[in-house]
């Protein structure tokens, strides 16, 4: 009898555990049988182990063999354990040497000829193994992911046969790292200055940068709502290194390919109306991260926000309040960070000309009432800033020489001016800010607390609605570098905290 050990990691929410791969040759009839919570993908590599092992010119064994995924209760999937379960079998074997597996750690599915392909979810392996020291054997496509983590040993395979000259000692396999750079591009985004006038739309947007506020765009169609939230990435401070490396980690565990041109950018994610609650929020049997966990430190846009199904818009309620988002399953449960910037735009009407200026709205109070009502009151109190977006009038639009707009360079280093002042002051940017740092850092004096007292009576304001708009109002006053908030910073927070109501 034979006994070989080898080392990977399975794949569970941001999570990589260590899973133990015990190979066992015993004499008896030619079996070979995969225990411990393996699902198919995991049972099918039997065939594709074993053909890996005979074209790559090794002996596949004639005897009865047995592979044990441990622990036993924790669910195995995907084709990452071929490549330890066939260093596995050749090590069990005799045909490498078993103590050469020691302290190091294999990850990748194999194809018929022995070629290593690439696995989903290789950042959190490669993190666990840096953690606990060991080296890593990994697929040379997962490598520019792999290697954002410092201080990793990361040796990159394209064939079996790589990864058994290096533990035969015949061809060592050297460590390797793809250099990543750290200085973020924006010059693939499309910039603010393409959008003409729109001055209060604009000025909400830099307010929604500079905090990390939710923003909301209302108005008739083509006034350009989307243009204006697709360009908001581009005025988006860049991520910070923990950050990125967070966010590359949702990415890989979705299967998403990793762009080193997109590292330390904030993620733009616009899933169209029809998406699913399991797409926006994650699941599925096996549960992955939904579009809220891939525009995690970036932005969500929902555009026709009204068009959603009421049930899919209410689960982001409370991803919304704490960042985080937790996935029950009977065997498991699964939590993904989620903490994104909701920005969202409507039209004010089923028709979409509601209080425009240049066409008349053809819809009942009744239509409109119900066509406004598809967004629950709760949803609406967690977006901060609400902005009417007005059409332009065709002269601007026209217009060979218009007025220069400032281009997303010049705001972006105002948005990056009110960020390293939160920064400092509070160590987060003023949307996270908890009731007990609001009362800290968002002190009023009497003439502020009275007028807010008062246009919370009038404008029936709840306790929520209360945070975000200091919130907001302290973003508004670091904006403008000072130190206190005064009275015409809060006027200007409670003039967003409430969509204009066209019809009056």
């Amino acid at each position: 009898m034979a006994l070989a050990t080898t080392l990977c990691r399975a794949s569970v929410g941001m999570e990589a555990p260590l899973v133990t791969v015990e190979v066992h040759l015993a004499n008896g009839l030619p079996a070979f049988h995969i225990v411990g919570l393996a699902e198919k993908a995991v049972q099918e590599s039997r065939e594709r182990v074993r053909s890996a092992i005979l074209n790559a010119g090794f002996e596949f064994p004639a005897r009865r063999i047995t592979v044990n995924l441990a622990p036993a209760d924790l669910p195995k999937e995907g084709g990452r354990f071929d490549l330890p379960i066939a260093l596995g079998i050749l090590a069990a074997s005799g045909q490498l040497p078993p103590e050469s597996l020691a302290g190091k750690e294999f990850m990748g599915e194999l194809t018929l000829s022995g070629a290593v392909h690439g696995v989903t979810g290789s950042l959190p392996a490669v993190m666990a193994a840096s953690r606990e020291g060991h080296a890593l054997f990994l697929p040379v496509s997962n490598l520019a992911e792999a290697s954002l983590v410092s201080g990793a040993r990361l040796h990159p395979l394209e064939h079996l046969l790589q990864a058994t000259g290096h533990l035969s000692g015949q061809a060592p396999v050297a460590p390797h790292r793809t250099e990543v750079t750290s200085e973020p591009d924006y010059s693939g985004l499309p910039d603010l200055c393409e959008v003409r006038g729109q001055a209060q739309a604009k000025r909400a947007l830099m307010v929604a940068a500079a905090g990390g506020h939710n923003l909301l765009f209302s108005g008739p169609p083509g006034s350009g709502k989307s243009m204006l939230a697709s360009r908001l990435p581009s005025i988006l401070p860049p991520l910070s290194d923990e950050e990125a490396l967070e966010q590359a980690a949702i990415a890989s565990i979705a299967g998403q390919p990793f762009r080193p041109e997109r590292w330390r950018l904030r993620p733009y994610r616009a899933p169209h109306h029809t998406a699913s609650a399991v797409a926006l929020v994650g699941g599925g049997g096996s549960p992955r991260p939904g579009e809220i966990s891939l525009a995690h430190h970036g932005v969500l846009f929902l555009d026709e926000l009204p068009e959603f199904p009421r049930h899919v818009l209410e689960v982001l309620r409370e991803p919304l309040e704490n960042g985080r988002i937790s996935i029950s399953r009977a065997s498991r449960k699964v939590e993904y960070p989620a903490r994104f910037q909701l920005v969202a735009a409507m039209n004010p009407c089923p028709c979409g000309h509601l209080g425009d200026s240049t066409a008349s709205c053809r819809c009942t109070a009744e239509q409109v009432a119900r066509y406004q009502a598809r967004i629950s009151g709760p949803l609406l109190d967690r977006i901060d800033l609400q902005v009417q977006v007005p059409t332009q009038p065709p002269s601007l639009l026209l217009a060979q020489a218009p007025p220069p707009e400032p281009a997303s360079a010049e705001i972006r280093a105002q948005v990056l001016a009110a960020r390293r002042i939160q920064q400092q002051r509070q160590g987060r940017p003023n949307s996270a800010l908890e009731n007990a740092a609001l009362e800290k850092w968002c002190k009023l004096d009497g003439s502020c607390r009275a007028f807010l007292e008062r246009a919370m009576e009038s404008l029936g304001l709840s306790a929520r609605a209360y945070h975000r708009i200091l919130r907001v109002a302290r973003t508004i006053a670091d904006l403008a570098g000072e130190p206190e908030i005064a009275l015409p910073h809060l006027t200007e927070a409670i003039g967003y905290r409430r969509l204009a109501n066209p019809s009056g």
